[in-house]
């Protein structure tokens, strides 16, 4: 009897000395927090340029007229072969479409007007810095007339023809401001209604000067009224000379915005079109030196 309860309290005792063996191998692990002052590794700067501005990469936003498609588009590859990591994008319009993106609120660098009233019109509310706009190109009108020119528009005074078809950007496109000002020039060469029966034989009126090449070029319309420039651009047009002192001359600034998200690389792209190297791109396309 005294044998069997010696051999009941061994048993009893082994088991407690496996569930606690257990219990202490089921024990959570303490894991040391880490020190507040453990140093965070940093990238490493970027490299600068040789002879550009140390810019770091990012996006330029450019906002431009839509004449000045062709020209950006080169300087903006220059700009971006000059700041590795850069791209820069455009957003090609009429200019006053993009003044009132501008001021409902669109995020842009920089603004290249086709005329100073949209530019007067972002200092005047602020989203241009005062004295911040810059004149750096000019651009004279031309009349263009359909591949083929089956209409027979072969003068000025054919655009006030019975049965012409005219195509003119809308009155509030700078473009299309400035056509209507020759228009009225040319009033002193073809008498006082010239311009109204001109104005009269117009079928469609477009958003930027873009659209009334393309119109014409189309047959859409046998003749328009568009920037010297434009007109280049397509050797399939036929071209009339507007002869000063009727011709009207636009004039182009162009400013960083006063909330441009990268104001830096936004002053530099500014300093590029300004500078000998974009004036030259500028002056191939047929641009004109900004006027004095």
């Amino acid at each position: 009897m005294r044998r069997t309860n010696l051999i009941v309290l061994l048993v009893v005792a082994g088991a407690a000395a496996l569930l606690a063996g257990c219990a202490t191998a089921q024990a959570p692990t303490q894991v040391a927090p880490l020190s507040p002052t453990t140093a965070v590794p940093t990238a490493a700067p970027l490299p600068t340029v040789e002879g550009t501005p140390s810019l770091a990469p990012g996006d330029l936003s450019v906002f431009a007229a839509s004449s000045l498609t062709d020209a950006f588009g080169e300087i903006g590859k220059a700009f971006e072969q000059a700041h590795p990591g850069t791209t820069v994008t455009f957003n090609f319009a009429g200019s006053q479409t993009l003044r009132t993106q501008i001021q409902e609120g669109a995020a842009a660098d920089v603004f290249a007007s086709a005329n100073t009233t949209e530019m007067k019109a972002l200092v005047d509310s602020g989203n241009v810095p005062t004295a911040g706009a810059h004149n750096f190109a000019g651009n004279r009108l031309v009349v263009i007339t359909a591949p083929g020119n089956s209409a027979g528009i072969n003068d000025l005074e054919d655009l006030a023809s019975p049965g012409a078809k005219i195509v003119l950007a809308a009155e509030e496109v700078p473009v299309g401001k400035y056509a209507r000002q020759a228009l009225q020039n040319l009033n002193a060469e073809f008498g006082p209604t010239f311009a109204d029966q001109v104005l009269a034989n117009v079928v469609s009126m477009e958003d930027n000067v873009r659209q009334v090449v393309a119109k014409v070029t189309l047959g859409e319309a046998d003749a328009g009224i568009v920037y010297t420039t434009d007109a280049a651009a397509d050797p399939t047009l036929g071209t009339i000379a507007i002869e000063d002192p009727y011709n009207v001359l636009a004039t182009y600034p162009l400013a960083v915005l006063e909330a441009a998200p990268r104001a830096d690389l936004a002053q530099a792209f500014v300093d590029l079109v300004l500078s000998p190297d974009g004036q030259a791109i500028l002056a191939k396309y047929g641009f004109l030196p900004p006027a004095s």
